[in-house]
């Protein structure tokens, strides 16, 4: 690893401008922004993928080696990422900081802790949480209904044993109600943090934010409660971006890290924006496959920003596309090019979604070793035959060198189409409903939508207090288009079905929720954290 103030120094990045947490991580002060923010922009290209399948697709992987390619090939770049959650890290996924020669690094302390952004939202929302109750402990001034308390409680953990509970029991310990947690990732706070324009922004979006409603039904905030000054306190460093590296010394920004099967599942918009300043391309990926980080990155993240996104980089893998095709986990690494024909559907599926934001696309295909020669070419001649460029990525195996025929073809992409033509896929004036019902007919291909007692209630409460304005963001299982985790491939004429509609008016969407989805993941069977060992030199092996 480089130093960072070296790193920094090759992106133009004066040491004065640089909060160091050791020797290879650092945060961004505000005053590189005065700095930098009256150069034009690089451009921005997103990473997504097909639906994520249990071998796993390389999005981030992909992020990180493209980055490096692209600086390899003399294009300036600049990487820009989402933080490692706790959960995921010592739950299924393990690590996410790329693999092989495309990693980010310290990947270690990135993965655990970092710089402390997660807890420092953590610490905030929970603070929330205990003024809220608190407040009623102590008289109940504003009338807030304890049964229509809508705040819970998070921490950057799986545990699905905390998604419902009774706080205040026993003598003395405040009003007896039902609560449960979320997982930090899908908190609001979280939401605002990447969301917002800067630290006065921020406490704007804080004061907006949802905590319940009084006995007449009028909206209770964080800002009625008085938390905003102290949660702003706790958050003021948090704001600040992350500068870290790859194993090339490509510089990269990792802030924030919102899920996208619950939340938005972008990376901060601060982050991004100076990432826009300091690159000439800028990389970033959305969370899970493009149905939902890509949208919510098209509808909610540009649309508030006001970004403009150049290019659309689409990651496959031979085995993803056999696995849409019905192929079970266990054969993915045998040969069979009918499935991987039918999975291809999925793909097909994503260009076309990409397409309608206006956006060219370009798909990566992550080679793993043993991959078929002739499903590798079935890949790349489905592409040709949509008119879409495809090029083949072997990152993990070669780092910048194993990207350099993608960074070429996203080159000439970006070189020979125009920008502006970006537009997002719904208008803001549309209500709520007709916000969902265009996002499942048009992207996930359902015939409609069906709406549990509980949403017809919400929306009831939306269209009450005029907040049909606010964008949509779904909270839907990541594996299928549809809200069935087991209907994979391209599912058309199904019905979503809607179980409840939240407010976070602090990030300015409803979140809807689908199916089975839940705030709080659980544990696997084996989670990654029993892989994980420290030895006696105190290096940590394990966590991939």
């Amino acid at each position: 690893m480089r130093l960072i103030t070296e790193v920094a120094a090759a992106a133009g990045i004066d040491g004065e401008h640089l909060e160091l947490y050791g020797k290879y991580k650092s945060k961004l002060a505000p005053s590189l922004w005065e700095e930098v923010k009256h150069k034009p922009d690089g451009k921005l290209v997103l990473v997504t993928a097909v639906n994520p399948t249990p071998a796993g697709e390389g999005k981030t992987l992909t992020t990180i080696g493209l980055s490096q390619a692209l600086n390899a090939a003399g294009v300036r770049a600049v990487a820009a990422l989402r933080e490692p959650s706790l959960g995921p890290c010592l739950g299924m996924k393990g690590g996410a900081t790329g693999g092989g020669k495309a990693q980010i690094v310290p990947s270690d302390e990135i993965n655990l802790h970092f710089t402390g952004d997660i807890h420092a939202v953590t610490s905030a929302h929970n603070l929330l949480s205990a003024m809220i109750d608190n407040h009623i402990f102590q008289g109940n001034a504003l009338g807030l209904d304890p049964q229509r308390i809508v705040w819970k409680r998070v921490m950057d953990m799986n545990d699905r044993s905390l998604r419902s509970i009774v706080t205040g029991l026993g003598d003395g310990n405040g009003t007896v109600r039902e609560s449960g947690f979320q997982i930090t990732t899908a908190s609001e706070i979280m939401a605002v943090l990447c969301l917002c324009d800067d630290l006065a922004d921020l406490k704007k979006r804080l004061s907006r934010m949802l905590v319940g409603y009084d006995v007449l039904g009028q909206p209770v905030t964080a800002k009625d409660i008085g938390a905003v000054e102290a949660m702003t306190a706790l958050l003021k460093e948090a704001v600040k971006p992350n500068l870290v590296q790859t194993l090339e010394g490509t510089p990269v920004i990792i802030h924030g890290g919102p899920f996208a099967n619950i939340a938005h599942g972008c990376s901060s918009v601060i982050g991004t924006r100076y990432a826009l300043k300091l690159g000439e391309v800028v990389v970033t990926e959305a969370g899970f496959g493009a149905d939902l980080g890509a949208e919510k990155f098209m509808d909610i993240k540009c649309r508030q920003a006001g970004l403009t996104p150049d290019a659309a980089v689409l990651v496959v893998t031979v085995k993803s596309l056999k696995y849409n095709g019905g192929v079970r986990k266990e054969e993915l690494y045998e040969g069979n090019r009918a499935a991987l024909l039918s999975g291809l559907a999925n793909m097909e599926r994503h260009i076309e979604n990409l397409g309608k934001f206006g956006v060219p696309v370009l798909v990566a295909l992550n080679h793993f070793e043993g991959d078929a020669p002739d499903e590798v070419n079935d890949v790349l001649e489905a592409c040709r035959r949509l008119g879409v460029p495809a090029a083949i990525s072997k990152v993990w195996a070669e780092g910048g060198a194993g990207g350099l025929e993608l960074a070429a073809e996203l080159t000439k992409l970006l070189d020979r189409e125009p920008s502006g033509t970006f537009a997002p896929l719904y208008a803001d004036q549309l209500d709520i409903p007709s916000k969902i019902n265009t996002i499942v007919t048009e992207i996930y291909r359902g015939t409609g939508v069906s709406y549990s007692p509980a949403a017809k209630r919400s929306l009831a409460v939306i269209e009450k207090l005029g907040l049909q304005q606010l964008q949509v963001c779904m909270a839907k299982t990541p594996y299928s288009f549809s809200d069935q985790p087991r209907l994979l491939g391209a599912p058309e004429g199904f019905t979503m079905g809607v179980r409840d509609i939240t407010l976070s008016l602090g990030a300015g969407f409803a979140v809807v929720i689908t199916g089975s989805i839940v705030t709080m993941p659980g544990l696997p069977a084996k989670p990654a954290a029993e892989g994980l060992l420290v030895d006696e030199d105190g290096v940590l092996h394990g966590l991939v």
